[in-house]
């Protein structure tokens, strides 16, 4: 079936003009698709069901997130997405091959950006995510868990068990200090999930893939639009939103980078995004949230360092790699990171306390 007759699944507007790619597909594949005259243009997707084994489920959390946050915003055609129904009234169809296809209205005069390389494009990104978070600060119905265990150290750690004991690669021997590095903080990272199992830490509508990718500009104004792909939104702590932001805004290096010296924590970056997300979530964060804000940032980057090493021992099984050592790469720039987070902390503490103060 070609990509003509699948959004002929859908209920859009307006004739078919074109249908084009779009990025560069790590997980899904997506596609622009032009319509004639004023109709709206769309986005369809070819959603992987491989990494997200129910679709179904994923698509009711996209669309009740989304029809919650448009009865708060004063344009709610652009202020968030837009899931587009298919012909049967699901909001997905499914093909003859199993693959699972989703449309969403494309939203004009807006622009995504790959970096923070300003401190103001790292303040917008916080806002970004703050104003998602406090949008949907009420929403209260329990959401499905579209990928088992995400940012769950206690699951991944059981993970990390097996495949250690596995060693299916044969890896294992030459890994004592990277093994030492994971071994050495596994009780404080137990200790931080713990306040999320006993609710110490509140569960809250998080987005789970918060990289300035995926924050939606306004192209006339600058100012930020609405958090896109949503297939990852999911009931945990906000801190985990806070933490992957961090990881992939602060590194001055790339996640995968050869040279060390390279990767650090820009620490001013940090405060920009700080400040934005602040500004956002001040008042609907509980003090626990607040004091363990910075702490998210090493959470996050310690669970990929976890990561990028438990799929090196698996043999490279989970993600995609451009040489035979190129997780191990990885596992050691994510880790020059976490040093220098572990490093600079007190000050992330401090700049934390001072933004969370300010009025």
């Amino acid at each position: 079936m070609t990509v003509e007759n699948i959004i002929g699944k859908f209920s859009i507007e307006g004739k078919v003009a074109s249908i084009k790619p779009l990025g560069e597909g790590f997980i899904n594949d997506t596609f622009i698709v032009k319509t004639e005259g004023d109709a709206p243009d769309y986005i369809l997707q070819r959603k992987n069901h491989i990494v997200f084994p129910d679709v179904p489920a994923m698509m009711d959390n996209i669309v009740r997130v989304t029809e919650h946050i448009k009865a708060k915003v004063a344009d709610p055609m652009r202020e968030t997405l837009t899931v587009v129904p298919a012909t049967d009234g699901k909001y997905y169809f499914r093909d003859e091959n199993g693959n699972y296809w989703a449309v969403c209205v494309f939203i004009p005069d807006s622009v995504t950006y790959d970096k923070a390389d300003t401190l103001e494009l790292a303040r917008q990104g916080g806002i970004g995510i703050g104003r998602f978070q406090t949008l949907l600060a009420d929403f209260t119905e329990p959401l499905a868990e579209t990928i088992k265990g995400f940012h769950n150290i206690r699951f991944r750690f059981q993970q990390w068990d097996e495949s250690l004991k596995a060693d299916k690669a044969g890896r294992v021997k030459d890994l004592a200090e990277e093994i030492s590095w994971i071994e050495s903080r596994r009780e404080k990272m137990l200790a931080f999930w713990e306040l999320v199992e006993n609710g110490t830490l509140p569960t809250r509508v998080t987005h789970n893939d918060t990289k300035l990718s995926n924050i939606l500009f306004d192209k006339k104004t600058g100012k930020v639009l609405c958090a896109i792909d949503l297939d990852t939104a999911m009931s945990s702590t906000s801190l985990n939103d806070v933490g992957d932001a961090l990881r992939s805004y602060t590194n001055t290096g790339a996640e995968d980078d050869p040279d060390l010296s390279k990767v650090s924590m820009d620490i001013n970056i940090f405060q920009a995004y700080i400040d934005g997300y602040l500004s956002e979530r001040r008042d609907t964060l509980t003090p626990v949230e607040i004091e363990y804000l910075a702490f998210s940032g090493l959470y996050i980057t310690y669970e990929q360092v976890l990561r990028f090493l438990m799929d090196y021992i698996d043999g490279d099984t989970y993600y995609k790699i451009k040489s035979a050592d190129h997780n191990l790469v990885r596992t050691r720039a994510q880790y020059k990171l976490l040093c220098s987070m572990e490093e600079q902390y007190p000050r992330m503490q401090e700049i934390v306390k001072n933004l969370a103060a300010a009025r």
